[in-house]
């Protein structure tokens, strides 16, 4: 087994001189947090987008919990997603009360699908959290209809998916299609913070309310205090959280949202020689990767392990020993121990995302990745599959 640096990664980021020079600006500045790198972040994140508003956070999980927060649901009510995507999409239901119910997803895309959406709602369902899974937008335009006739907030888990455009040809996080857009600059994503997350919006009173949650709740507005007896003060209206996101952090984000270009053009290259390589494999097919609506956060096979004569843990390990890193993305959310115990959800309600998840497997993408890398995943994923 080769040691762990040697092995090819499934996804990192790629940080240049220009980030460290930002970042290096910032640690000299009279300003580490609550400075002017925050708001401009903010402004960039909504120049590129279309956006109104935006309001960056902690992490893709604070963006998601304040998202939800943001609405004042009431507690009970209920709250669908798709079980295709990390956890934090339905734990932002639950912190805030609400009862998480999951829709199946489309058997190409591993999107939620708008049929299983559509027959998931119920009587006390509030919020729709559609995943922008692996950076392929879901279908907004048919979701956000649904979600009208039934009276229903729309919030776009868009972590995968910034620099991804919807059908229409705007981009991801627009507002076009929903109260509220997040997204994740994890080191695994298109641009990154180290950690980090934004909410956008187009609605003034979502976005000065998510303001006030990302900082404890309080406020210094002089509309919203009715008496302040000096400059120093301060009122915490509704109980908030500390979310706040670092100007160190916030200025590697403005200059890696400036390569976003770069980072999307060199993901779609790999996807596509990928995709070529691939073509002629009869146990092997890919997930909607051929959509050039997407920013290509993931690129993810199915296999047909019982074909290939190898278990997934056997295939992962045998690529491993090769020097390409592989992952699962993901386990669906109502396996999980957690939710078993407190909601009880049957698989057999969901036959494909319990078929995606059985034959799922990422393969390294990032825009760091040389040609020779490319070539080595190809010939190692080849080198385990059958010929015919």
């Amino acid at each position: 087994m080769p040691k762990t640096s040697s092995v090819l990664a499934y996804g990192r980021q790629s940080i240049d001189g220009k980030d460290i020079a930002a970042v290096t600006r910032v640690l000299k500045s009279p300003f580490l947090t609550q400075g002017p790198a925050v708001e401009a972040f903010e402004r960039d994140l909504c120049a590129y987008t279309g956006a109104t508003f935006c309001v960056v956070v902690a992490n893709g999980t604070a963006a998601l919990h304040l998202a939800v927060a943001a609405l004042g649901l009431k507690p009970g009510v209920s709250g669908v997603t798709s079980p295709v995507t990390f956890l934090a999409s339905a734990n932002a239901l639950v912190y805030n009360g609400v009862y998480p119910v999951f829709a199946d997803v489309d058997p190409q895309t591993a999107n939620i699908s708008v049929e299983a959406l559509e027959s998931s709602l119920r009587r006390d369902t509030k919020v729709i959290i559609p995943v922008h899974f692996a950076g392929r937008p879901a279908p907004m335009k048919e979701i956000a209809a649904l979600a009208r006739r039934k009276k229903c907030h729309v919030i776009e888990d868009a972590a995968h998916a910034i620099g991804s455009r919807y059908a229409d040809g705007g981009r991801v996080g627009n507002g076009a299609f929903s109260d509220m857009t997040i997204f994740s600059f994890h080191p695994v994503k298109t641009i990154t913070t180290g950690e980090g997350g934004a909410i956008m919006t187009n609605d003034k009173m979502l976005y000065e309310r998510l303001r006030r949650l990302r900082a404890h709740g309080m406020t210094r507005d002089p509309a919203l205090i009715k008496k302040s007896p000096g400059p120093w003060y301060y009122e915490m209206q509704e109980l908030g959280f500390n979310y706040r996101l670092t100007d160190i952090q916030a200025a590697l984000g403005s200059s890696q949202l400036k390569k976003i270009g770069h980072f999307i053009a060199r993901r779609t290259q790999i996807v596509a020689a990928y995709n070529k390589a691939f073509a002629h494999l009869s146990c092997l097919r890919t997930v909607a990767t051929d959509d050039t609506l997407s920013a290509f956060h993931l690129y993810v096979v199915r296999l047909d392990f019982a074909r290939i004569g190898l278990t997934r843990r056997e295939f992962m390990e045998k690529l491993s020993a090769l020097g390409v890193g592989t992952q699962v993305h993901y386990i669906p959310v109502y396996r999980h121990p957690y939710y078993q115990k407190n909601f009880k959800v049957a698989f057999s309600g969901f036959p494909e995302a319990e078929r995606y998840y059985e034959e799922c497997l990422s393969l390294p993408l990032f825009p760091a990745m040389t040609d020779r890398d490319v070539r080595k995943v190809v010939m190692s994923v080849g080198s385990l599959l059958p010929k015919s």
